[in-house]
């Protein structure tokens, strides 16, 4: 988009509309250059709508031609006085698609160092400390890649996302009420983090370095290469980041009837992890097409804790034991995954046939060491070492549908194949007085197996011009087979299949000021599979008092969810809903024996919870120099069943605000603001106090806006940390937990390349191949 006098205008909103089909829109933003890249069905016609504060609105109507096919638009001034002023238009940061919320995640990755980073800045998702991500409930959502499941743990996602260079995401979709299409394990909903593919026109690419500094920092640097002739397009990136960083927890735990537990636990994290990710995509022939991408990551880690432990009489001061554990974990994290989609684009009704083959591989080989020095009563010791080897391999194979019969019904179909297999092998030895001895109760061999089969269809039809009716169904076949070989030989198998049904309802109320409010009504059914961690019945070493194993004889949860929402122009509003779960399992401490002296973190089925949630949120219209969004969420659990073979009733209410501003100072400068806080809040039987995080950057562009310069300060007040207790069973226990969040950041961002034609600085629509 140009200005009047043949300037690039930056930030400018383009809107392309299918004219066939109003439902299909999609939206981008000019870069520094004017341009913005749009991939569209050939021999279709759309409206192309481009938007600036101060200008009359372009529009343009074509007929999407053959691919590298480029348009120039001008912008006139909306009045003869605005010659010379300075032009600020911005798309939002959030917006919602049928039933996705889109976040264009530009300004968030500007003031990160990770992934990671990106997803806990997004208004209204919730980051918890183990990694877990929640959407509306207070079960944790499903993480995807590229709209690929990772079959990953909490901890394994969140290193793979810290691995992640911030600039490698294109958008964050939001998914709370998934459909049919989607797998009916997403019970807390579905993030899917979107990455970049060279999308605009030519050979392009940029460099970033930065760091960060809190009590210990990080440093990361990185290069982007990306290219485009029309047709094919590639890309390849590699980052490489140096991360440190601390958490500490003190602990008061009742350990027996007449003594506490004290402890004060710090462990410092420290990882070099070098990540590389490619890419190919263009036409196989008219109709058909091709996207391959893939990546790899090695992650070198070195963890060390320190934990002091006091044993104190509660009836007088008297300390009865002291002793100093000192945990060395170290090792190596590999991650290797490749994907190519085929697909096929029979007609130009916006048909289409996609075809997705994916693999992944992981290994993680650690060693661990330990000691205990006690100094009462006695003055002794003893230590252990052990080695650990994950190996797991995945493959899905999904293929789906979509037939456009008519302009007012679509018709989805697919299918989905997944397999994997994990092994787990760990080898303990103990020393006392110098000799070393098996350490049997911790040295395991376990095999796991997964095969999920699914089938799915559902129908899309409109009604009049406003009302849309979404409803279908999903099958899915469970095979799972968990054999433990050392110590002792064990199996369990579990085979079953079940139904999951989905409806979605959504109508046009009214328009308010030019704004459309859309209603939205959703029901779903789906289950929660334990995960491999949940089931490996490997004790995992703490401290002397304390270890974590899953639970082979772990069984799935399944739940009911109903929703209500509220959009107005695209963007989300209200949501109210309710999540009844059947067969709930989550995290547990249980005592190892009799004399409380031990115990141990595990998973267990436990009854049943009824959760309803409600949430708002609101946003002042992008497009000017400020632009905000504030919103606020309440959920409320009501726990039922048996902890400890005792009777548990537990009810627990969590409200959480959430805020996003950012301020452009002027045509080169921006200033954002964001944070949370979340008030009394609750993490499976954790009660946990108020705690939140309000987080600041500035950022500026330099030598005509190819080099950008961000500070950032993460936590400014050095909130982001809480007390928390747990008083479930025989279980009595308080602390209080921090880390190293407050951070100053510098990142600095340097854009290089030659485009075709940007003499012009034109929008460049580009059509698709086909």
């Amino acid at each position: 988009m140009l200005l009047s006098v043949k300037e690039p205008l930056t930030g400018a909103t383009v809107a392309v509309t299918n004219s066939i089909d109003t439902l299909e829109r999609f939206y981008a933003m000019t870069d520094s250059n004017g341009y913005a890249s749009f991939q569209l069905q050939a021999g279709r016609p759309y409206e192309v709508v481009a938007t600036g504060v101060g200008y009359h609105p372009a529009t343009l109507k074509i007929m999407a031609p053959a691919a590298g096919t480029t348009y120039t638009m001008i912008a006139k001034n909306a009045s003869k006085i605005m010659e010379g002023v300075t032009v600020i238009s911005k798309r939002p940061i959030m917006r919602q698609e049928d039933d996705k919320l889109i976040v264009e995640p530009e300004n968030l990755a500007a003031t990160s160092t990770s992934g990671y980073e990106v997803i806990e800045k997004v208004p209204g998702l919730f980051v918890d400390q183990d990694g877990n991500i929640f959407i509306n409930s207070l079960t944790p959502a499903s993480v995807q890649i590229n709209g690929r499941e990772m079959k990953m743990s909490a901890a394994d996602m969140a290193t793979l996302l810290k691995s992640l260079p911030p600039n490698a995401i294109g958008r964050i979709e939001i998914v709370r009420s998934p459909s049919a299409s989607y797998d009916a394990s997403a019970s807390g909903g579905v993030v899917n983090v979107v990455l970049k593919k060279g999308v605009k026109i030519g050979m392009t690419g940029s460099v970033n370095a930065g760091m960060q500094q809190g009590n210990y920092g990080n440093q990361y640097t990185g290069v982007s290469l990306n290219n485009n002739d029309g047709e094919k397009s590639s890309f390849v990136n590699f980052n490489f980041n140096n991360r440190n960083s601390y958490d500490q927890i003190v602990t008061d735990r009742a350990f027996t009837v007449d003594s506490l537990l004290s402890q004060d636990a710090a462990t410092l994290y420290h990882s070099n992890v070098y990540f590389a990710g490619y890419g190919l995509a263009g036409p196989l022939s008219k109709k058909w097409s091709y996207d391959f991408a893939g990546s790899a990551s090695l992650n070198h880690f070195n963890n060390n804790t320190k934990n002091q432990s006091d044993i104190f009489d509660v009836l007088t001061p008297q300390k009865l034991s002291n002793n100093l554990n000192t945990v060395t974990n170290k090792g190596n994290s590999y991650y290797w995954q490749n994907g190519i989609e085929f697909k096929y684009k029979p007609d130009t009704t916006g048909s289409e046939w996609k075809t997705d083959f994916f693999y992944t591989w992981m290994k993680n080989t650690s060693a661990q060491d330990y000691i205990t020095a006690f100094t009462i009563p006695f003055v002794r010791s003893f230590s252990g070492d052990g080695e650990q080897d994950n190996r797991r391999h995945a493959i899905t194979i999904k293929s789906d549908l979509k037939l456009k019969h008519t302009k007012k019904f679509t018709l989805e179909t697919g299918f989905r194949i997944s397999a994997s297999d994990f092994r787990n092998e760990a080898k303990y030895f103990t020393t006392s007085g110098g000799t070393p001895l098996v350490d049997s109760g911790r040295t395991n061999t376990f095999h796991y197996t997964e095969n999920i089969n699914a089938i799915y269809a559902q129908g899309t039809r409109t009604f009049g011009k406003n009302f849309v009716i979404k409803s279908g169904f999903r099958v899915e076949n469970t095979n799972m087979t968990g054999t433990q070989q050392v110590p002792a030989y064990s199996r369990f198998s579990i085979h079953r299949t079940d139904l999951f049904p989905y409806v979605y309802l959504s109508n046009k109320l009214m328009s308010i000021a030019g704004y459309e409010l859309r209603a939205y009504l959703v029901y779903r059914r789906t289950i929660t599979r334990p995960q491999y961690e949940q089931l490996n019945p490997f004790a995992r070493y703490i401290d002397p008092y304390m270890s974590e194993k899953g639970n082979p004889a772990l069984r799935p949860q399944f739940t009911n969810n109903y929703e209500f929402n509220v959009s107005v122009d695209q963007t989300p509003l209200l949501a109210a809903g309710i999540n009844d779960t059947k067969d709930i399992f989550t995290n547990v401490i249980y005592q190892a024996d009799s004399s409380r002296s031990t115990a141990y973190r595990t998973y267990d089925n436990l009854g049943k919870n009824k959760e309803w949630y409600l949430r708002g949120m609101g946003a002042l219209p992008p497009g000017g120099k400020y632009f905000f969004v504030l919103g606020a969420q309440y959920n409320h659990n009501f726990y039922q069943g048996l902890y400890e073979n005792k009777p548990l009733s537990f009810k627990k209410g969590t409200w959480t605000l959430f805020t996003y501003h950012t301020l452009k100072l002027d045509k080169l400068s921006t200033l954002t603001v964001n944070g949370f806080v979340r008030f009394k809040g609750q993490q499976q039987f954790y009660e946990l106090s108020s705690f939140g995080s309000l987080s600041s950057s500035i950022n500026r562009m330099f030598l005509k806006k190819k080099l950008t310069v961000t500070l950032s300060v993460n936590d400014i007040f050095l909130t982001n940390r809480n007390d928390f207790t747990i008083n479930q069973g025989s279980i009595h226990a308080g602390a209080v937990r921090k880390s190293d969040s407050r951070r100053f950041g510098l990142n600095l961002r340097y854009n290089f390349g030659v485009r075709k034609k940007e003499e012009v600085n034109p929008f460049n629509v580009e059509a698709p191949a086909g």
